[in-house]
């Protein structure tokens, strides 16, 4: 076989397989990376490495792997914005976490986000009340939107969620 065809294959297979692995294991928590996370991915860049080029330690190696690994990443783009099944089964959903003031406890309780996180949300965006959020949702890159019952001090505010092992209190 081919060297170069072989680490395609190769390549392929590790992208695929860690696309599956962040979808089961849950692509929010790569939101904002602590340092446990960031040690994650540098081991397992690590350990998939000699999987991807073998034996074969070359720069030409090297840069066939990356080269797939982009095409694939692009290829895989297209398709999930072409087809919303694909879109779907690989993406994460945003989540509502409170709707007209009323905060959906299994939706917080599933994401695993505590009352002082949501809270810590809310006053980024200028809002001191859960009656005064409209509408406060989980996006799919991690950050929490709010938009409050006043319109008039509607403004943007980025707020990244932080991986927090308590759970909501009511």
């Amino acid at each position: 076989m081919n060297p170069y065809l072989d680490i395609v294959i190769r390549s392929a297979s590790v992208y695929f397989f860690m696309v599956i692995a962040l979808r089961v294991f849950g692509k929010k928590e790569l939101s904002q990376l602590n340092t446990a996370d960031v040690i994650l991915i540098l081991l397992i860049s690590n350990a998939v490495q000699n999987a991807m080029v073998g034996s074969d330690t070359s720069l030409l190696g090297g840069i066939a792997a990356a080269a797939v690994l982009f095409i694939i990443n692009y290829v895989l783009k297209k398709l999930t914005y072409r087809f919303k099944g694909l879109h779907n089964l690989l993406l994460e959903k945003p989540e509502v976490l409170i709707h007209n003031g009323h905060i959906d406890f299994k939706s917080i309780g599933k994401l695993n986000i505590s009352s002082d996180e949501l809270e810590e949300a809310m006053r980024e965006h200028g809002v001191e009340y859960y009656k005064d959020v409209k509408l406060a949702m989980l996006e799919i890159d991690g950050t929490i939107s709010i938009i409050s019952q006043n319109n008039e001090h509607l403004k943007q505010t980025i707020y990244k969620r932080k991986h927090n092992h308590k759970n909501f209190q009511k």
